[in-house]
Formats: structure tokens, sequence, C-alpha cells
């Protein structure tokens, strides 16, 4: 553990080796990532506008960085441990970072964390959440859903006003969406209507970074590690008399700790998960139950209903070439597993 005077020096020396148009760009509200490529030059993601070449920073100056990161980490980065994940140490945003021999010169990406957490309306606002509700083709998955009842309701819900219902009314919520989609941002904005819908409500949260904005007064944010994985966190969670279950993001075999959590008495979760559509979501949440230890004799058949009878609904938000640069492309509720597939209402 580093002392006081050497962790605020090691802070200064980062601000020094950055420079200007790094700290400006990780400073700057409207930017979402920082990356540094092999070839030298500096990029930045700029919300709704895309990405820009912020100009060259020297391999050096670079693995200069990253040697102070690790430093701060309390981690080696060498030729033979040659990767560095964790939390930038200026501001808390997610770091991944590699140094030769896996590239020619250093490279990082910087994922920025939220300066301000975006609410429901500010996404209706920016075009990145339709207003009204959508028609059915268009959020739809390739198998539609046979049940009328109750269908109608939900289908001339305004996007915004699903994601409110689902909060209110205790639905276990997956946000899906592939790399820089904005998984995170969107998850902390049906978070800030949770704190206002359900204030009350004691919330414990887990993730590996620390990039989720939990606004209730009773919280508890845990850190999942290599030492502690989520799994683990996640039993443990459950001795800690959570109202509701929150995860960063779902990555591997904790998704069958998870839904055993959300299922045994504990609704109104929300987790995220890399994938392209609401369908490759729940694929992917099935693939990763097969992870578990317990979970790898179960059938095909049973980890899908297992997941139809969880996970309530599903979000998924895109990254677009045109601005917002971010669309809600469904919000759909989960009604079934039938004939190897999911079965939606959206």
């Amino acid at each position: 553990m580093l002392d006081e005077v050497t962790q605020r020096r090691l802070l200064e020396k980062l601000e020094r080796e950055g420079g200007e148009v790094f700290i400006s760009a990780l400073r700057n509200p409207d930017v979402i990532e920082v990356m540094r490529n092999s070839d030298g030059r500096l990029w930045a993601d700029f919300s709704g506008v895309g990405m820009k070449c912020l100009g060259e920073m020297a391999a050096s100056r670079a693995e200069s960085i990253l040697s102070t990161c690790a430093s701060m980490l309390g981690t080696a980065l060498t030729r033979e441990s040659p990767i560095l994940e964790g939390e930038f140490p200026l501001d808390g945003s997610r770091l991944q970072g590699l140094v030769p021999p896996l590239s020619s010169t250093a490279v990082f990406a910087i994922r920025k964390k939220a300066l301000k957490v975006f609410t429901l309306a500010d996404y209706i606002e920016r075009g990145i959440l339709a207003e009204h509700s959508a028609e059915p083709h268009d959020f739809l998955s390739p198998i539609v859903s046979s049940m009328q009842s109750h269908a109608a309701d939900w289908l001339n819900l305004a996007l915004s006003t699903r994601l409110e219902s689902a909060i209110r009314e205790k639905m276990n919520i997956l946000v899906v969406g592939g790399t820089g989609s904005g998984k995170t941002t969107l998850a902390n904005a049906l978070l800030h209507s949770l704190s206002e819908q359900c204030p009350h409500d004691r919330i414990v949260a887990i993730e590996d970074t620390m990039e989720l904005q939990v606004r209730v007064e009773n919280a508890v944010l845990l850190r999942a590690s290599e030492q502690v994985p989520m799994s683990r966190l996640l039993r443990a969670t459950m001795r800690l008399r959570p109202d509701r279950i929150i995860v960063g993001e779902v990555r591997g075999g904790e998704a069958y700790t998870l839904l055993k959590s959300w299922n045994s008495g504990h609704p109104g979760g929300l987790a995220t998960i890399h994938a392209n559509s609401a369908e490759e979501g729940l694929d992917k949440l099935s693939q990763y139950i097969f992870e578990a230890p317990d979970a790898r004799n179960f059938s095909h058949d049973m980890v899908g209903r297992m997941i139809a009878s969880t996970v309530n609904v599903v979000v998924f938000i895109e990254r677009t070439s045109m601005a917002p640069g971010r669309q809600v492309k469904q919000v759909v509720r989960v009604r079934g597993f039938k004939d190897g597939r999911f079965v939606f209402e959206g």
C-alpha cells in the first residue's frame, strides 16, 4: 500500500507524463474514451461525434504512463507480464494497456468514468431513446410471441415508460450492446430512475471497475478481483440483505450465480452483457451459465427456461454512425423459451 505522499507524487508525475492534450481530453466532458495506437497516434471518441485524432504521443511517454499506473495499482508491467488492467489513477476510469512484445509500442484505451449521469429524459432529448412506442416489427426478435394477453398494454407504452415500469415493478433487466455502445451509461440512467422511484431500496452493486453510479442512500458497492471473483462476491451478497442486486458486466460463469440470486427473493436486478441484439444477449448469457461448474451438465432447454423465467426485460443499445451516435433499438419483454429460442414481446 502506497503512503499518501507517494500517491500524490505519482499522480503529479502522471499528469506531467500525460501532457496537455491527453489531460485535456480526459477532462473534456464530451470525450468518452482516449486511446493510443501502436503507431503513436492519440485518438478520442467524442459523444455524438465519433473518433478524432488528437495528435501523437511518444512511445516513451506512453510506456511511462502505463508504468506509473502499474506502480499505483500495485502490479508490475514487464515483457513477461505485458498486460495492465484496472482503474486509471487520476479519475478512476477503466484502463486497458499493453506493452511490447504484444505490440510494437505501448497501446492503451481509457474508458472515462461518467462525469454526469444521463437520465432517461436526457436520452429522449438527445434522440437516443424514442419517446413514442415502437412499431412492433421494429422491436420484435425473429420469434414473435403468441401470447396476446397484456401484449397491447406493453406495446403501447413509450420506451421510457416501459423502462420506468420495469424498474418500479422490480423486473430483472439485462442491458445488451457491443463495445462502446454505452451500456454502462444507460445502466446508470436506469439506476437514476431507480433512485427516484424506489429511494428506500437497499442496493448491492458488484463490478470489477467502479463505473456504476448508485445514488440511493442504502447501498453497498463491491469490487471483484482476480483473488475474489464476481461469483464469490455474488454468493456473499446474498447475506448482505439486498433488495436488488446489480452487476456491472456479466462475463463468465457468474451468470449462473446471478440468476440464482435474482430468482431467490431478490428481484429488480440489473446487469449488462456484450452482444449485438436482445436475442444474442440471452444466448450469450446461456453460454456463460455453462461455464459454471455446477451448470455444465444442464441441458440447453433447461438453461433457456431458467433465463426466460428470471430475466424479464432486455434493452439493446447500439452504436451508430449518425448523430447522436447511440440508439436504443429494443426494449422487449422475455415471454418464454420455445423450440430452442427465446420468445420476446416487444
